[in-house]
């Protein structure tokens, strides 16, 4: 398996751009170079970071960012960590930050962080003078994955997760694998749920090849995750392509979430990380799909078995209150007319949209699961 630099393009017209993925990419200024043409325009960039990571990586980004173009005038801003700083708060710094850069509608921002500064960057990005430029560098597994493509941006409300947002695609994704070397160990294997996510709902193949390589992945082998991220790169750019603001099968990408954002809300964000709580929601999934009659119980083992291989939860975290967590579902924001959408399986590789879920079923899965 060669170790050269995959790259993965979302294909969108005009508005088409390329993933990198690779090892040193944001030390090497030639793959910088070509990751990044035709992405910047004007001369402001604003570099959106949070307090962990812009200590590491900023001041080769601002580097890199000279050495392509010495007459950019850039700005770093960084947030506090944590889900509990996505909110609208946040964005409104973030858009002080570029009013003082005097940033103008051909502005760039760059998001160098995880999902959360992805989300908050991008929204941001989005909003700023109707829509300005964003690119799209991802420091852990799970926004390399997932959040830093397709576009989805937002922020969270008390209420429920990513409840206020804006489809804004980014102009380029830079992902260097080597940033995940400083990533925590619970951190990075969060992230293995939503490439576990990937195959559960349509790559039983893949689900496969994770069986077998989840050794390698955990070690951190360069070529097999650069392989596990392209491979999860390649199916969520293909399915974008296909249904970008989400009208039919986008929405298979939600799989386990409308259970792990309820999660999220109910056990106070921060206290369950995201992938933590997609790898209880895809549990709770095939638990409810098989209640039902749609899936065996045997996929419903393998998801387990392979979810508890990578040092994830995949129970209810004990106290939960099921009734709590069916009002926060009930919130969710795929939901249509006031009834619970959600996304269950036949089994390993084919996941589909389940509408009207019986409440009695769900809250009966619920509570066995706590």
């Amino acid at each position: 398996m060669s170790s050269a630099v995959r790259e993965v393009t979302v294909e969108l017209g005009a508005r088409s751009y390329p993933i990198r993925i690779g090892s040193g990419l944001l030390s090497d200024f030639d793959g910088f170079a070509a990751a990044m043409r035709g992405a910047m325009h004007g001369r402001h960039v604003l570099i959106v970071s949070e307090e962990h990571v812009a200590p590491l990586y900023a001041a080769s980004l601002q580097y890199l960012l000279q050495r392509y173009d010495a007459h950019l005038n850039t700005a770093l801003f960084t947030l506090p960590a944590g889900e509990a700083h996505k909110t609208l708060d946040s964005v409104a710094r973030i858009f002080a930050a570029l009013a003082e850069l005097k940033a103008s509608r051909d502005a760039t921002i760059i998001a160098l962080g995880g999902g959360v500064i992805g989300d908050l960057a991008g929204f941001a990005a989005a909003c700023w003078m109707r829509g300005i430029a964003c690119v799209q560098m991802p420091t852990t597994l799970l926004a390399m994955v997932d959040s830093s493509v397709g576009g989805k941006t937002g922020v969270d409300l008390p209420q429920g997760k990513n409840l206020v947002g804006a489809f804004h695609q980014p102009r380029a994704v830079i992902a260097d694998t080597y940033t995940l070397a400083t990533l925590p160990d619970r951190e990075l294997r969060a992230g293995f749920a939503e490439v576990i996510k990937y195959a559960a709902l349509g790559d039983a193949e893949f689900f496969a090849w994770l069986e077998t390589n989840a050794n390698a992945l955990l070690a951190s082998d360069p070529d097999v995750l650069a392989e596990c991220i392209a491979r999860c790169c390649t199916q969520k750019a293909g399915i974008v392509a296909r249904d970008e603001t989400e009208r039919g099968e986008r929405a298979l990408l939600n799989f386990g979430h409308t259970f792990g954002h309820a999660l999220e809300t109910v056990c106070g964000y921060g206290n369950l990380l995201h992938g933590e709580a997609v790898a209880i929601g895809m549990c709770l999934a095939a638990q409810l799909s098989s209640r039902l009659g749609m899936s065996p119980d045997t996929d419903t083992q393998r998801l387990h078995d392979l979810l508890i291989r990578f040092g994830l939860p995949t129970a209810i975290p004990a106290g939960t209150n099921a009734d709590a967590l069916l009002a926060a579902m009930k919130l969710d924001k795929k939901n249509a007319s006031g009834r619970i959408r959600l996304i269950l399986w036949r089994g390993v590789g084919r996941a589909e949209i389940a509408e009207g879920v019986d409440e009695a079923a769900i809250r009966e899965v619920l509570g066995k699961s706590s």
